[in-house]
């Protein structure tokens, strides 16, 4: 279990004050100057050192990304853009980073833009994130009038902006290539790669496009030392993270764990456990949710980390944990699912725009079990034929859930199918 020493996020739950005087007297803004002083490459090399990957769902290493950003400019100035577009359904982490410590996001901000060689970072917000984006320019502005961010910044030398920009609401823009499409104010939908964006991003300028959460870990990182970081967790899945925690638990919350926490610890723990107590659990979605749930019997062994949901067949994603007991009804919970991202397709490729639809409505009937057992494969054939064949992976995300469903609960399925039949025919 995370000490309280090792915790990043020290105002998770907006117990104190969030203003500026607040965050300086928590350490944030603590001689920013001194880790600026690191140099470029030394910044990432720590980044690289400490094992951060990114916590917004792909587990990319996040020095590395940084490192794809040009070292000389060719005349076109570089931008770091964050992702605070949080539109994974169970996930609500970045809300409170921005909401009870958007000083902590904004010394991120000027620390990584520096190491990257930005001239401004843009923040892309959710445009339902409406109290988060009013303290993030209360925030903004406290920092430009201390001379912290803008001309010379933090006494550094160093000229740095940061922009807030609202989004309006569209999951596909959490994608970093559509939120780029979005930030230049054309339609959110996205590009193909290559070029990648440390090439040619917004504007057409090399940019970085990371989660809220890396940016808002690295100046805390750099100050306490890139070893105590990657003492945390397990190797290749270093550090702390935020778990999202809600469902069919006593107490759901958001909580700042170490990485390769059992789950049912986690949960225990955190969140006063499963409703009715773990023998109660049916299933969990470890991490948003598009990433595949996984039944009672590995949700005991498990770890929360990248690589050991990997191997599961499941993912870490945002470490949303999505519970469910014994009352739900698992087919019901898929189909809802795929509802939203038939809806949330931006409509550019055929596989996602079809594809979505049609699962859709095959789960519909699924649910109401008017469907054929044959039916299960055609659909998973279905689901293979998106999923890789798309220009950005909501098309994966739609197919996943369904892919885990049926892995972990097809006889559950056929149960359904068979009852309906048998009903018809009484």
């Amino acid at each position: 279990m995370l000490k309280d020493q090792d915790r990043i996020f020290t105002n998770l739950y907006g117990i104190h004050d969030w203003k500026l005087a607040g965050a300086k007297s928590r350490g944030i803004w603590d001689n920013t100057k001194t880790l600026i002083e690191m140099g470029q490459d030394g910044i990432i090399d720590a980044m690289k050192e400490s094992g951060l990957r990114g916590r917004g769902g792909a587990g990319f290493p996040t020095g590395l990304k940084w490192s794809f950003m040009p070292k000389e400019s060719d005349g076109r100035p570089s931008y770091l853009v964050v992702n605070a577009d949080e539109s994974e359904p169970g996930t609500c982490k970045d809300r409170e980073i921005m909401r009870f410590d958007p000083h902590r996001l904004l010394e991120g901000c000027l620390v990584a833009g520096f190491a990257m060689r930005a001239v401004a970072a843009y923040i892309y917000i959710r445009g339902e994130f409406v109290q988060e984006a009013i303290n993030l320019e209360i925030a903004i502005q406290e920092a430009y009038d201390d001379g912290l961010i803008g001309k010379n910044a933090s006494g550094s030398g160093y000229d740095f902006d940061i922009y807030l920009h609202r989004g309006a609401g569209a999951y596909i823009c959490g994608e970093e290539t559509a939120l780029i499409e979005s930030l230049e104010g054309n339609k959110g939908q996205p590009r193909l790669k290559p070029p990648f964006p440390a090439n040619v991003g917004v504007w057409g300028c090399p940019s970085t496009v990371n989660n809220v959460e890396s940016i808002a870990v690295a100046p805390e990182i750099l100050r306490r030392g890139e070893g105590w970081f990657s003492g945390l967790g397990r190797p290749n899945n270093t550090g702390t993270k935020l778990f999202c925690i809600s469902g069919h638990v006593n107490k759901p919350c958001n909580v700042e764990e170490e990485m390769g926490i059992p789950l049912k610890e986690l949960i225990e723990k955190h969140a006063g456990g499963v409703r009715g107590g773990w023998d109660n659990l049916l299933a969990i979605i470890p991490g948003g949710s598009s990433v595949p749930m996984l039944p009672k019997d590995i949700c005991d062994t498990m770890l929360m980390d990248f690589d050991s949901l990997r191997d599961a067949q499941s993912g870490l994603g945002t470490a949303a944990v999505i519970v469910m007991d014994k009352s739900t009804d698992v087919i019901r919970a898929i189909e809802r699912l795929s509802h939203f991202y038939k809806h949330e397709s931006c409509g550019q490729c055929t596989p996602c725009r079809e594809g979505t639809g049609w699962m859709w409505r095959v789960m519909q009937r699924l649910v109401s079990g008017d469907a054929e057992v044959e039916e299960i494969d055609m659909l998973i054939n279905v689901s293979k034929r998106i999923e890789g064949h798309t220009i950005c992976a909501l098309g994966d995300a739609a197919a996943w859930p369904i892919q885990g469903l049926v892995r972990h609960f097809r006889p559950v399925i056929e149960e359904r199918i068979k009852s309906r039949k048998a009903a018809r025919a009484a």
